[in-house]
Protein backbone atom coordinates (compact mmCIF):
# COMPACT_ATOMS: atom_id res chain seq x y z
CA UNK A 1 0.00 0.00 0.00
CA UNK A 2 1.70 3.26 -0.88
CA UNK A 3 0.69 5.89 1.73
CA UNK A 4 2.45 9.50 2.03
CA UNK A 5 3.80 9.95 6.02
CA UNK A 6 3.54 14.07 6.24
CA UNK A 7 7.39 14.10 7.70
CA UNK A 8 10.41 15.82 7.01
CA UNK A 9 12.32 14.21 9.83
CA UNK A 10 14.24 11.36 8.74
CA UNK A 11 14.37 9.21 12.11
CA UNK A 12 10.67 9.48 12.45
CA UNK A 13 10.43 7.93 8.50
CA UNK A 14 13.19 5.13 9.29
CA UNK A 15 11.10 4.41 12.64
CA UNK A 16 8.00 4.47 10.40
CA UNK A 17 8.88 1.93 7.81
CA UNK A 18 10.20 -0.81 10.02
CA UNK A 19 7.67 -0.30 12.24
CA UNK A 20 5.03 -0.79 9.58
CA UNK A 21 6.58 -3.40 7.52
CA UNK A 22 6.42 -4.71 4.70
CA UNK A 23 3.52 -4.33 2.79
CA UNK A 24 3.55 -0.76 3.10
CA UNK A 25 5.12 2.20 0.87
CA UNK A 26 5.99 5.15 2.65
CA UNK A 27 6.47 8.57 0.41
CA UNK A 28 7.15 11.84 1.71
CA UNK A 29 6.34 15.37 0.95
CA UNK A 30 9.79 15.79 -0.87
CA UNK A 31 9.05 12.88 -2.75
CA UNK A 32 6.10 14.81 -4.45
CA UNK A 33 7.67 18.07 -4.77
CA UNK A 34 6.33 19.49 -1.73
CA UNK A 35 9.39 21.52 0.60
CA UNK A 36 7.42 24.45 2.06
CA UNK A 37 7.16 23.74 6.02
CA UNK A 38 4.01 21.57 6.85
CA UNK A 39 1.41 23.82 8.96
CA UNK A 40 1.64 22.87 12.86
CA UNK A 41 0.05 25.32 15.19
CA UNK A 42 -2.22 23.47 17.15
CA UNK A 43 -2.66 23.72 20.63
CA UNK A 44 -3.05 19.71 21.08
CA UNK A 45 -1.28 17.03 19.55
CA UNK A 46 -4.22 15.26 17.63
CA UNK A 47 -4.61 19.56 16.21
CA UNK A 48 -1.05 19.06 14.48
CA UNK A 49 -1.60 15.82 13.09
CA UNK A 50 -4.83 16.72 11.84
CA UNK A 51 -3.67 19.77 10.89
CA UNK A 52 -0.45 18.09 8.91
CA UNK A 53 -2.58 15.47 7.45
CA UNK A 54 -5.26 17.56 5.96
CA UNK A 55 -2.44 19.93 4.49
CA UNK A 56 -0.85 17.11 2.71
CA UNK A 57 -4.62 15.23 1.31
CA UNK A 58 -5.07 18.74 -0.21
CA UNK A 59 -2.42 19.08 -1.88
CA UNK A 60 -2.06 15.83 -3.32
CA UNK A 61 -5.71 13.89 -2.62
CA UNK A 62 -3.37 10.99 -1.69
CA UNK A 63 -4.02 8.52 1.23
CA UNK A 64 -1.76 9.57 3.64
CA UNK A 65 -1.05 10.34 7.89
CA UNK A 66 0.88 12.57 10.06
CA UNK A 67 1.56 12.55 13.86
CA UNK A 68 2.71 14.35 16.68
CA UNK A 69 4.35 13.81 19.29
CA UNK A 70 5.05 15.23 22.76
CA UNK A 71 6.67 14.33 26.07
CA UNK A 72 5.36 15.57 29.20
CA UNK A 73 7.45 15.43 32.32
CA UNK A 74 5.32 15.46 35.80
CA UNK A 75 7.91 17.90 37.16
CA UNK A 76 7.88 20.34 34.77
CA UNK A 77 3.72 20.41 34.72
CA UNK A 78 3.48 18.58 31.55
CA UNK A 79 5.58 20.37 29.70
CA UNK A 80 7.13 20.88 26.94
CA UNK A 81 4.30 18.79 25.78
CA UNK A 82 2.55 20.59 22.35
CA UNK A 83 5.98 22.39 22.19
CA UNK A 84 8.48 19.47 22.18
CA UNK A 85 10.04 19.65 19.12
CA UNK A 86 10.45 23.59 20.06
CA UNK A 87 11.07 23.64 23.34
CA UNK A 88 14.33 26.00 23.23
CA UNK A 89 12.55 27.94 20.70
CA UNK A 90 11.92 27.48 16.50
CA UNK A 91 15.48 27.63 15.30
CA UNK A 92 16.72 25.32 18.25
CA UNK A 93 18.10 21.92 17.35
CA UNK A 94 17.56 18.39 19.74
CA UNK A 95 20.86 18.94 21.66
CA UNK A 96 19.78 22.84 22.49
CA UNK A 97 15.86 21.33 23.56
CA UNK A 98 17.74 18.54 25.96
CA UNK A 99 19.99 21.25 27.49
CA UNK A 100 17.11 23.37 28.01
CA UNK A 101 14.64 20.32 29.92
CA UNK A 102 18.10 19.58 31.85
CA UNK A 103 18.13 22.68 33.37
CA UNK A 104 14.54 23.35 34.03
CA UNK A 105 14.11 19.94 35.72
CA UNK A 106 17.63 20.96 37.65
CA UNK A 107 16.03 24.56 38.49
CA UNK A 108 13.16 22.36 39.66
CA UNK A 109 14.40 20.08 41.49
CA UNK A 110 16.81 22.57 43.45
CA UNK A 111 13.55 24.17 44.31
CA UNK A 112 11.39 21.23 45.57
CA UNK A 113 14.83 20.64 48.23
CA UNK A 114 15.04 24.19 49.24
CA UNK A 115 11.12 24.11 49.91
CA UNK A 116 11.60 21.16 52.33
CA UNK A 117 15.15 22.61 53.98
CA UNK A 118 12.47 25.47 54.74
CA UNK A 119 9.87 23.37 56.28
CA UNK A 120 7.74 23.11 53.87
CA UNK A 121 5.50 20.19 52.81
CA UNK A 122 6.64 19.96 49.65
CA UNK A 123 6.62 17.03 47.98
CA UNK A 124 9.86 15.31 47.03
CA UNK A 125 10.41 16.07 42.74
CA UNK A 126 10.56 13.46 40.66
CA UNK A 127 11.29 12.84 37.23
CA UNK A 128 8.15 10.69 35.63
CA UNK A 129 7.42 11.56 32.32
CA UNK A 130 6.00 10.44 29.10
CA UNK A 131 5.86 10.26 25.47
CA UNK A 132 2.63 10.96 23.77
CA UNK A 133 1.64 10.28 19.85
CA UNK A 134 -1.59 11.36 17.97
CA UNK A 135 -1.31 9.87 14.52
CA UNK A 136 -4.19 11.22 11.84
CA UNK A 137 -4.78 9.11 9.14
CA UNK A 138 -7.14 9.98 6.36
CA UNK A 139 -8.12 7.42 3.79
CA UNK A 140 -10.41 7.82 1.38
CA UNK A 141 -11.06 11.41 2.27
CA UNK A 142 -12.11 10.12 6.35
CA UNK A 143 -9.94 11.01 9.20
CA UNK A 144 -8.87 7.94 11.84
CA UNK A 145 -6.88 8.91 14.90
CA UNK A 146 -4.52 6.24 16.70
CA UNK A 147 -2.74 7.18 19.76
CA UNK A 148 0.16 6.02 22.23
CA UNK A 149 2.31 6.22 25.35
CA UNK A 150 5.39 5.36 26.63
CA UNK A 151 5.95 6.02 30.25
CA UNK A 152 9.10 6.21 32.01
CA UNK A 153 11.36 8.60 33.39
CA UNK A 154 14.06 11.46 32.57
CA UNK A 155 17.71 10.50 33.16
CA UNK A 156 20.16 11.98 35.03
CA UNK A 157 22.32 12.24 32.13
CA UNK A 158 22.53 11.62 28.36
CA UNK A 159 23.14 8.22 27.31
CA UNK A 160 23.75 6.17 23.97
CA UNK A 161 24.08 7.24 20.24
CA UNK A 162 20.62 5.32 18.55
CA UNK A 163 17.19 7.31 18.52
CA UNK A 164 16.48 10.81 17.66
CA UNK A 165 15.15 13.63 19.70
CA UNK A 166 14.84 13.25 23.54
CA UNK A 167 15.39 9.37 23.14
CA UNK A 168 19.49 10.15 25.20
CA UNK A 169 17.61 11.23 28.16
CA UNK A 170 14.38 9.30 28.49
CA UNK A 171 14.34 5.90 30.09
CA UNK A 172 11.11 3.64 29.03
CA UNK A 173 9.66 2.22 32.57
CA UNK A 174 10.60 -1.23 32.61
CA UNK A 175 14.64 -0.74 31.46
CA UNK A 176 17.60 0.61 32.67
CA UNK A 177 19.00 2.32 29.45
CA UNK A 178 17.12 5.05 27.70
CA UNK A 179 16.24 4.79 24.18
CA UNK A 180 18.65 5.97 22.60
CA UNK A 181 20.33 2.70 24.23
CA UNK A 182 18.41 0.03 23.94
CA UNK A 183 18.51 0.17 19.44
CA UNK A 184 15.51 0.39 17.60
CA UNK A 185 13.75 -2.58 17.34
CA UNK A 186 13.24 -2.77 20.93
CA UNK A 187 12.34 0.98 21.42
CA UNK A 188 9.49 0.47 18.49
CA UNK A 189 8.45 -2.27 20.24
CA UNK A 190 7.67 -0.49 23.22
CA UNK A 191 7.48 3.35 22.32
CA UNK A 192 4.23 5.47 21.79
CA UNK A 193 4.55 5.93 18.23
CA UNK A 194 5.19 2.40 17.32
CA UNK A 195 1.77 1.76 19.27
CA UNK A 196 0.05 4.01 17.26
CA UNK A 197 1.27 3.20 14.07
CA UNK A 198 0.70 -0.75 14.74
CA UNK A 199 -2.87 0.03 15.56
CA UNK A 200 -3.37 2.19 12.05
CA UNK A 201 -1.35 -1.31 10.45
CA UNK A 202 -3.72 -3.27 11.86
CA UNK A 203 -6.65 -1.10 10.69
CA UNK A 204 -5.44 -1.00 7.45
CA UNK A 205 -4.72 -4.49 6.88
CA UNK A 206 -8.53 -4.72 7.65
CA UNK A 207 -9.20 -2.97 4.84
Amino acid sequence: MKIVFATSNPGKLREAAEILGEGFELVTPADLGITEEIPESGNTLRANSMQKADYIYKKTGMNCFADDSGLEVDILGGAPGVETARYAGPDKNPDANIEKLMSEIARREKEAAMARTNGLSTPKANRAARFRTSVTLIMNGRRHFFDGVMEGTIALKRAGKGGFGYDPVFIPNGYDKTNAELGESVKNAISHRGKALRAMAEYLKKK
